[in-house]
């Protein structure tokens, strides 16, 4: 390709989930595309001491050190505050977060202000992603107007103009004849419905798990049940129109088992988790915490363990980030009045390695259910390494020991629940369509 920016992956350990690739080799980018990968491609031998002789010669060439060259993450469940919610998070602060934390693709949520539910909510998006120029944004649409619950939208000319799949966010869709017209719209155009899986009248009031943690606190509780028993109801929607459908953030295991019977059934049925619900319990909220306050919120070690055991059979197909900024004035309230909401996209990586080092997920699979399987899900070409595929890449040490500082984010928002917890993985690099988009000033 005359005069194309060619950029030279050498001693890397190459990493693609989608194809069960786990071996030390090379990859080059042309411009914004893989231009070729493989085992043993530009040789062996670290620098200084030069090149590989059978690297391109007008290529810059850079060093993975033995360290993992792996496709970018996808993240299929991140709210951002803008439109409506700046001081939150922007598109382009998100988009700094994202790419730290070696995300270089990501789904936004449309329970925005105003909703994403129209074309030029979606064109917003669209336009300012394209401006920031540094991670990939897709939109979600709404599956109601207004998120509301009510009325269903357009969700074919909604699909045409961008949206990724179909939800209203932290809000159940929980009228059952809206839901069934919602599944039966999107059957005919085949498109993906994601639920926020709550009955909200079971859970209306609740600020916390139910149980005894609870009522020491004197806090409010919303049951379990509450989860389980949106999915089941809506599982028999799916039975009745043979829609796609996907359940965002499970945290129960009596959602766990109902998902993993509905798949063994056939039911065209996904659904992630993310990380607070695997590594986090509601013994976490310790004296009102608010930066523990999650919706839905923080369970019991059962389940916790059970979150585990459904991504290590099979059953949670992806682990998404649920990125959810909230500034201080929102969070440094009393427990029952503050905002629940953790943000994730710089701890998504390194908080899921977690699940490698404990031994419950090989490498492979838990890059999967971060890289291809959400991309797959939504439809999007993203999350392998193939030739002429976009060069969307992380290089990554995953035994970097590191603890995590909210200080150091770069998102506006820094209510992670998380701070001062000891990880070990760490974001060398991450590029999109070629470009280096992380470390800052980079390539």
């Amino acid at each position: 390709m005359n005069g194309a920016r060619r950029v030279a992956y050498v001693n890397a350990r190459l990493v693609d989930p989608a194809s069960g690739l786990d071996a030390m080799g090379g990859l080059l980018t042309e411009d914004d595309r893989i231009a070729d990968f493989g085992p043993g491609l530009f040789g062996i031998g670290l620098l200084p001491d030069g090149p590989p002789a059978d690297a391109p010669a007008d290529a810059e060439v850079v060093d993975c050190r033995g360290h993992i060259l792996a496709p970018g993450l996808v993240d299929m469940r991140a709210r951002i505050g803008e439109p409506g919610e700046e001081h939150k998070e922007t598109i382009a602060s998100a988009s700094l977060a994202a790419a730290a934390g070696g995300v270089t693709a990501l789904a936004c949520r449309p329970d925005t202000n105003p909703p994403i539910d129209s074309e030029p909510g979606l064109e917003f998006i669209a336009r300012k992603a394209r401006h920031v120029k540094r991670v990939k944004i897709f939109p979600y649409g709404c599956v109601t107007r207004g998120a509301a619950g009510k009325d269903i939208t357009e969700m074919g000319l909604l699909a045409e103009a961008g949206a990724v799949a179909f939800t209203d966010g932290n809000r159940a869709v929980a009228d059952s004849l809206v839901m069934y017209r919602a599944l039966s719209y999107a059957t005919t155009h085949g498109l993906l419905v994601v639920q926020h899986p709550e009955e909200p009248r079971l859970a209306d009031g609740g600020v916390m798990n139910a149980g005894e943690i609870a009522t020491r606190l004197g806090l409010p509780g919303i049951p379990r049940q509450a989860e389980v028993m949106m999915i089941e109801r809506d599982l028999r929607l799916v039975e009745l129109t043979g829609a796609r459908y996907h359940v965002a953030h499970v945290s129960t295991a009596d959602s766990v088992d109902v998902i993993r019977a509905a798949k063994a059934r056939g039911l065209s049925v996904t659904c992630d988790t993310a990380p607070p619900y695997f590594a986090l319990t509601e013994v976490d909220v310790g004296d009102y915490r608010t930066f523990a306050k999650l919706h839905p919120p923080l369970r019991g070690e059962m389940d916790r363990r059970a979150i585990v055991a459904g991504l290590a059979d099979g059953t949670i197909d992806v682990i998404a980030s649920d990125h959810d900024p909230q500034d201080q004035d929102v969070k440094r309230l009393p427990f029952a009045q503050a905002e629940p909401g953790v943000v994730g996209l710089e701890t998504l990586l390194v908080l899921s390695l977690e699940l490698y080092h404990k031994g419950h997920l090989d490498l492979l699979d838990l890059l999967a259910r971060l890289t291809c399987r959400p991309a797959d899900l939504l439809g999007l070409p993203l999350g392998r390494l193939e030739v002429g595929g976009p060069a969307d890449l992380l290089l990554f040490d995953p035994d970097a020991p590191g603890r995590i500082d909210v200080n150091a984010f770069v998102s506006k928002s820094k209510n992670s629940p998380f701070d001062g917890r000891p990880v070990m993985g760490r974001v060398l690099r991450t590029v999109v369509d070629g470009r280096t988009v992380f470390p800052f000033g980079a390539g």
